[in-house]
């Protein structure tokens, strides 16, 4: 019997502006990565996420991010990093608020679109996260692809890290994301990323981008909310996990 955290980016709309159907989700997975107001968000939908959360006992997870809104945090910044550890620190600061009003806390920290595949390999942005975490509340446990520096240095930092692998992202050989600029990067077919999320939270390979055999070790999935068909793709996936024998849960306890 293997055991599977589920979790989805939510709380990315802004303002009127809407972006995934957080409702349906929070039925869905185990786990919600909420946005954070820098790269998507805003409070008045990160306290009704947070307290939709609650309701329906899903963990709570801060979804840091560049302070990028036009570019959803998809685009690079360079930023000092001192100043970026206090902007992860302000984030957190702020759902957390919002997280101890629902009648909860934030229970993890994972890093969004570009400052997630940055930290991966940039140790001064890495190290500026990392820090950021440890000072607001070492406790926490942080997100991220097995071998990269985030979740090195956070390790070393005391911090609990916890491997991650994504359902609807192809893979290259190394175990890295495939860029969003790619062909084939994102995955759209529900049967097909149901039944690689099976394989991988069963220990099992799926086929990397290069179409050789690759086994992922993660404690979590990622459903990306935005994605189109996001809930359908996590409902399938789900009731594949199930399916399978897989207990989910989140990873937080």
């Amino acid at each position: 019997m293997a055991d599977m955290d589920l979790n989805a980016d939510m709380g990315e709309g802004f303002g009127s502006w809407s972006m995934g159907d957080d409702s349906a989700l929070l039925e869905v997975v185990t786990s919600a990565n909420v946005a954070c107001g820098f790269h998507a968000g805003d409070p008045s939908i990160m306290r009704r996420v947070t307290a939709e959360a609650v309701e329906r006992g899903v963990a709570i997870g801060a979804h840091v991010g560049y302070a990028d809104k036009a570019g959803f945090g998809r685009r690079y910044v360079d930023i000092e990093p001192a100043a970026l550890r206090d902007e992860v620190v302000y984030q957190l600061g702020a759902l957390d608020a919002f997280a101890r009003i629902a009648g909860d806390r934030v229970r993890y920290v994972k890093p969004h679109g570009a400052l997630y595949n940055t930290i991966g390999r940039d140790v001064e942005q890495a190290g500026a996260v990392v820090a950021a975490v440890a000072e607001y509340d070492k406790t926490l446990p942080v997100l991220g692809l097995p071998g990269s520096e985030w979740l090195r240095l956070a390790g070393e930092a005391g911090l609990t890290a916890v491997h991650e692998a994504f359902a609807d992202r192809a893979y290259t050989p190394e175990g890295t994301l495939v860029s969003r600029r790619e062909p084939g990067s994102v995955l759209h077919d529900a049967d097909e990323i149901a039944a690689r999320c099976t394989a991988m939270a069963t220990g099992q390979a799926i086929r990397d981008i290069a179409g050789g055999s690759l086994v992922v070790d993660a404690s979590s999935i990622c459903v990306h909310g935005d994605t189109p068909g996001a809930v359908e793709i996590a409902r399938k996936v789900r009731g594949a996990l199930e399916g399978a024998g897989v207990t989910l849960h989140p990873f937080t306890g």
